[in-house]
């Protein structure tokens, strides 16, 4: 039986007994409250999505490569194929896709430096590919794992001292710094730390400061600085912060004001649509309850629409990424990874 649907059905088993042996008014909060069941529409685009990219997979663990599938040879990309298989509850070391999984941490693996930690060519691949081992750390069966990406950590906290801005841009040796690529590697080290590696608290906050640099009046978030606003860049700010235990202040009102009134509109227009929506789905979940209930409804509706018949999706940036990042939108229904948890 999958995993995933043998740990739903015993979910479902452990709240019948517990609403029949509670009383009314305790049953009925615990079933409004904090119980969520998968839909047959997410668990069937789920699979078709993971069938997909397992079919896809190449034998050193990338995926696609075709002229208009580029980015499926990246180390980022590779990482969120991985990190949107173990998101849907995928036993890493004997389950269906246990191959598929290994083969794509292999291929980050062989991608990184043993004398720096460095993960492929940029700090955007680098940032990505270290949340992959993060989440895999401690589930695969591979002792390479633990110094891998306490390796890779390390380099991201080294290249944060030596910028400026106390954050990160293309290069580990950068002196100026972005948004996107910063939160890349915010995003990393949250995860690092879930997964038990050494992160200092000085330098989270050093990082959510440098966003807050980007943030504009309208509350949106700039690349390198405020202005220039626009829903990926907004919706990675917001995640930030909230990970960062910083959902009450003014800064992440304003931010998911502006993801409520133009982020999806502005992600559509400037072709960075897929991005948005797996940055988007974890700001809303930790919005609030209610705000991912009605988002996730929508999201499910439309990427229901435009899933193909082989279970991909198209983007701009290949078939791979915006197969990974769909799933990655939806992997909130499921919440098997620490990073994935309020």
């Amino acid at each position: 039986m999958n995993e995933a649907i043998r740990k739903t059905l015993m979910l479902l088993l452990l709240t019948v007994c517990v609403l029949a042996a509670a009383p009314r008014s305790f049953a009925q909060e615990l079933f409004e409250g904090t119980t969520d069941f998968i839909s047959p529409d997410v668990e069937m685009m789920y699979k078709k999505g993971i069938d997909y990219l397992a079919k896809s997979q190449k034998p050193d663990g990338s995926f696609g490569g075709q002229a208009n599938d580029y980015y499926g040879n990246q180390p980022a990309v590779v990482g969120l194929c991985v990190v949107a298989m173990l998101a849907h509850g995928e036993d890493p070391n004997r389950g269906p896709y246990s191959v598929a999984i290994k083969r794509g941490l292999e291929f980050i693996l062989a991608q990184q430096n043993k004398s720096t930690g460095y993960i492929g060519n940029s700090m955007y691949n680098h940032g990505f590919a270290t949340l992959a081992l993060a989440e895999s750390y401690g589930m695969v069966k591979d002792v390479r794992l633990g110094p891998a990406l306490e390796s890779a950590t390390k380099l991201i906290l080294n290249s944060q001292e030596r910028n400026g801005f106390g954050a990160w841009r293309y290069s580990p040796e950068s002196r100026d710094a972005d948004s996107t690529v910063s939160g890349a590697n915010i995003v990393a080290l949250f995860a690092a730390r879930n997964a038990g590696i050494a992160v200092p608290e000085e330098s989270i906050q050093k990082a959510l400061k440098f966003i807050a640099l980007c943030q504009g009046d309208d509350g949106g978030i700039g690349y390198t600085s405020a202005g220039g606003s626009n829903g990926p860049r907004t919706a990675i700010g917001a995640l930030c912060w909230a990970l960062g235990k910083q959902k009450d202040t003014t800064r992440f009102k304003a931010a998911f004001e502006f993801l409520n009134n133009k982020g999806a509109g502005s992600a559509r227009s400037e072709g960075y649509f897929h991005y948005f929506l797996y940055y988007a789905a974890q700001t809303y979940f930790h919005a609030s309850p209610q705000a991912w209930k009605e988002w996730n409804a929508a999201n499910i509706t439309m990427l229901k629409e435009a899933q193909n018949a082989d279970g991909s999706w198209n983007g701009n940036f290949g078939a791979t990424f915006a197969t990974s990042a769909s799933l990655l939108s939806l992997a909130l229904n499921y919440r098997f990874l620490p990073i994935y948890e309020r």
